[in-house]
């Protein structure tokens, strides 16, 4: 592809993005629960500053979404710090009216009818910071679970409380967190954090602190058997590379790939080595690797020495940080190579910028909307969200619900961790029984999704199960 080529799709790439920005996904409102509104850095996280860990955590009494709320959200976070909760949860319910699928402001409204009563009390570390779509997303799973049990009588008559904290993706920070959390002796558990390098970095926190933390999005195989106080919901990316590798090789009967992923990311490393194992073992060959993280990365170039080498599948083991450059993969692909991805990709601005370019494109994730047709989970987060939730909304909905059976056991940080790792523990989830093996893993399988024409996403196109 010639320089000019490479050069006016990389534009388009870029006014895109900048439509994006502007103009807002229906899909992250009504599809995905993802809300581009919502697009927003707590006070003092901007480049430049660095928040203290108490603007990192809240349980009601500060919003992370402070810059675009609503001035009646604003008011239930003002009563519920001054602890003036009737007020608070009148605010709170109004601006739900407002903007019924935030789930900020849900998590808050469950605390204010809290009050100062006994509670139990989970954190979740979320990178409000950094990935605000992501972070709500994650939440939007926790909201549901809190309110489920709390509407319902609590855990065994006692209500749970939540908090949020924002780690930022930052492993350093979520290390920071982690040992506050670790030293309040009211947090009974925790859900997240959101990448592999921040659980696996404030898992050895959480593991000297004896306080279970259950990521609902890590998908490392280092996490596997890391620590017997750190637990996932999520299949880990043995899982994924396998489906993927099976589905290159024996339904589109293909065996030579090429893999484009971040050597400074723990998922994306962990992912890109099992894919290249998994298509050994099917017979096929990985014959190039791309570090997306190289300065000197070319989209273009990279593609060019793919084809000389035969390729015929290109995999994006890509991850949030590198997701423009994958973007940018699948543009000058032009649709010549098969494309295959990883969960990461899985996200609104790939339908957005993809577009046609992205058709046919196959995804491992660890769960869609409609690949269980016998769940009610569905039902029940439209009912409550206004729209479609994400996998990440249902990982994280299988990781609340597992905390409150182990609380329903023994609501202690001993008791959690014990019920977690019993033979006998099980749980129901968006994703079905929730258990965990030895390891930490829960022995799940994945969702292969493709990229078609549609309009449930209000992008034009969607992301389908492979049947």
């Amino acid at each position: 592809m010639s320089q000019k080529n490479e050069t006016t799709i990389l534009a388009l790439a870029l006014l895109l993005t900048v439509g994006i920005v502007g103009g807002g996904f229906w899909w992250f409102t009504k599809g995905s629960g993802v809300k581009i509104e919502n697009n927003t850095i707590i006070p003092g996280s901007e480049a430049g500053s660095n928040p203290s860990l108490q603007d990192r955590i809240s349980f009601g009494e500060k919003s992370f979404t402070s810059g675009e709320i609503s001035p009646v959200k604003k008011e239930g976070v003002q009563a519920i710090a001054a602890k003036s909760y009737d007020k608070a949860i009148a605010n709170f319910t109004a601006a739900l009216k407002l903007s019924r699928n935030d789930p900020e402001t849900l998590i808050f409204l469950n605390n204010a009818r809290i009050g100062s009563s006994k509670s139990y009390t989970i954190v979740a570390s979320v990178p409000f910071g950094t990935d605000p779509n992501a972070s709500l997303e994650i939440l939007r799973g926790i909201a549901q679970a809190q309110n489920e049990i709390n509407t319902s009588g609590g855990v065994k008559g006692v209500p749970l409380r939540v908090g949020i904290a924002n780690d930022d993706d930052n492993p350093e920070i979520a290390k920071q967190i982690a040992s506050n959390l670790v030293s309040n002796s009211e947090v009974l558990g925790v859900v997240g954090p959101n990448t592999s390098d921040s659980t696996l970095a404030a898992g050895t926190i959480y593991t000297s602190g004896q306080l279970v933390a259950i990521s609902p999005t890590s998908t490392s195989v280092k996490i596997s058997n890391f620590s017997r106080y750190v637990f996932r919901t999520v299949p880990s990316d043995f899982m994924a590379a396998r489906s993927l590798a099976n589905y290159m090789v024996r339904t589109l009967q293909k065996k030579n790939a090429v893999v484009f992923f971040n050597s400074q990311s723990n998922y994306s490393q962990s992912l890109k080595s099992e894919f290249v194992s998994s298509v050994s073992l099917e017979g096929g060959q990985v014959s190039s690797e791309f570090d997306l993280s190289k300065a000197d990365f070319s989209a273009a170039k990279s593609i060019e020495q793919a084809t000389k080498q035969g390729a015929e599948v290109l995999m994006l083991a890509a991850n949030t940080e590198t997701l423009d450059k994958a973007l940018q993969v699948i543009q000058i692909n032009q649709k010549k190579l098969t494309l295959l991805a990883g969960d990461d990709v899985y996200t609104a601005k790939t339908l957005e910028i993809g577009r046609e370019q992205a058709v046919g494109m196959v995804l491992a994730v660890p769960w869609h909307i409609e690949g269980d047709p016998k769940s009610d989970f569905p039902q029940k987060s439209r009912q409550l969200w206004g729209g479609d939730v994400s996998w990440r909304s249902a990982l994280s909905y299988d990781a609340t619900v597992a905390l409150i059976e182990a609380l329903k056991r023994n609501p202690t940080r001993s008791g959690v961790q014990q019920a977690v790792l019993s033979s006998d523990f099980s749980a129901t989830g968006a994703s079905g029984t929730i258990r965990f093996l030895a390891s930490g893993d829960r022995n799940a399988p994945v969702q292969l999704v493709k990229i078609v024409p549609g309009s449930r996403s209000r992008t034009g196109y969607d992301f389908e199960p492979v049947r």
